[in-house]
């Protein structure tokens, strides 16, 4: 392929969700998954974190294919597992273009968009207001 001539036999993916941003180089290996110089258990210490991570690997069955490499930063523990899935799916996109159909019907090519509502002035959160006392 020529892509992968370009890119150093890595196919890149970017991957974004609430604040985080996850860059994420796939490899063909042996299923080693390493974020921010850790390795996945490390990183992601919880179970539903790394079974978000892996989602989209295993659906496309490749879970064993591939070394991840990911830098991800900014927002919090669950906001950059999503965003390492996400930039793993546009990455297998790279791979094979067949793989897009079933991925973007379970989700993994869709940004989720939602995002923290801003705290309003008068209030003590979002939409919670102060108590009111009428008398």
């Amino acid at each position: 392929m020529s892509s992968e001539d370009k890119t150093g036999g890595y196919f890149w993916g970017t991957g974004r969700r609430k604040c985080s941003t996850a860059s994420v180089r796939l490899r063909p290996g042996t299923g080693h998954i390493v974020i921010n110089g850790r390795e996945l258990k490390t990183f992601f210490s919880q179970g539903n974190q790394q079974a978000a991570v892996m989602s989209a690997l295993r659906f496309v069955k490749l879970t064993t294919a591939f070394d991840v490499f990911a830098e991800v930063n900014g927002g919090g523990i669950t906001g950059q597992a999503e965003a390492v899935r996400m930039g793993i799916a546009r990455a297998l996109l790279l791979y094979d273009r067949e793989l897009e159909k079933g991925l973007r019907t379970e989700g993994y090519l869709t940004r989720d968009s939602r995002m923290v509502e801003r705290k309003k002035y008068g209030q003590a959160g979002a939409r919670r207001r102060f108590q009111y006392s009428k008398r």
